[in-house]
């Protein structure tokens, strides 16, 4: 638990570093959404620029496994994706769902990780909810960005046979972008995780992913072939591979190192860090991406 204290620390600190685009002036709130289970009050940064004016497009973001805070602050990767998009002209919702349910890290089976997966879609779509139901956004135009264990949610939750869907919805998430998603595979994603027949995984929503060839915690050549199979299928889905690029390409100045103490059930060591070539191609395709679906 230290060592992945001290992981996330140095994405932190690395990511403070890197400058954000110009932007207006950002106002930031915590913000409590009530969650599906009727139970857990779902902790959340808000964030939208000061300029006042007609409804804006929004995102849902959803953190990775090592959680989106420490100490009551959004870890530096999650806010200076928060603060570009925010610049971008989005209204920005960034979803707390580990501490909201008093839990740090739950990148492992012990540390609750089956339990947050099964939750997490709920969590999406009560926060696809809570926009919607304010004046500053457009209810039709909202998508989700999501990071590894977030990515994964995100799989689940925009699977045309998912059950994390309300009855009740109007309009569906517009978009959705997972980078390096967890449980991007046919063997993950079938079982256990959801009840779903084999090569049967499709969504009527434009996602886009994004994976590095060399991540060798959530493996990118399962990903692709599962992605692929899904396009073959009619699925609306972009897939960009980064020769090279490991876990965690997007934190910037992060020097590559293992992570021993993540140890695959498998042997498998992970290994994470930044790759330049992909980080700057990801900070312009995310944005490209999120333009074409939410403001054409």
């Amino acid at each position: 638990m230290q060592r992945l204290g001290l992981f996330v620390l140095s994405i932190a600190a690395s990511v403070a570093n890197s400058p954000a685009p110009a932007q207006e002036a950002i106002v930031s709130e915590r913000v409590t959404i009530p969650s599906p289970d009727g139970q857990t009050k779902l902790a959340a940064t808000l964030m939208r620029n000061r300029t006042s004016g007609a409804p804006r497009p929004a995102l849902v973001l959803l953190h990775g496994c090592t959680g989106l805070q420490e100490k009551g602050r959004v870890f530096p990767v999650y806010q200076s994706w928060a603060e570009r998009l925010t610049g971008e002209g989005y209204v920005v919702l960034l979803v707390d769902s580990a501490a909201s349910r008093g839990l740090g890290e739950t990148c492992t089976e012990s540390a609750g990780r089956d339990l947050v997966l099964h939750d997490r879609p709920k969590d999406a779509y009560a926060a696809l909810k809570f926009l919607q139901a304010r004046d500053d956004v457009q209810p039709n135009r909202i998508a989700v960005v999501g990071w590894s264990q977030g990515g994964a949610t995100i799989l689940r939750a925009i699977a045309s046979n998912g059950n994390a869907r309300p009855e009740t919805l109007e309009h569906d998430f517009r978009a959705a972008v997972a980078l390096y998603p967890g449980a991007c595979s046919e063997r993950l994603h079938t079982k256990p995780f959801v009840d779903a027949k084999p090569h049967s995984w499709t969504t009527k929503i434009p996602l886009l992913v994004l994976v590095g060839e060399a991540d060798n915690w959530t493996p990118a050549k399962p990903c692709i072939a599962f992605i692929e199979d899904a396009k073959a299928r009619g699925a609306s889905v972009e897939l960009k591979t980064y020769p090279g690029a490991y876990h965690v390409f997007d934190a910037p100045s992060l020097k590559l190192r293992e992570l021993p103490h993540l140890r695959r059930p498998d042997g498998v060591v992970p290994s994470a860090g930044t790759n330049p070539a992909a980080l700057a191609d990801a900070r312009v395709r995310v944005p490209e991406f999120l333009r074409r679906h939410l403001r054409e």
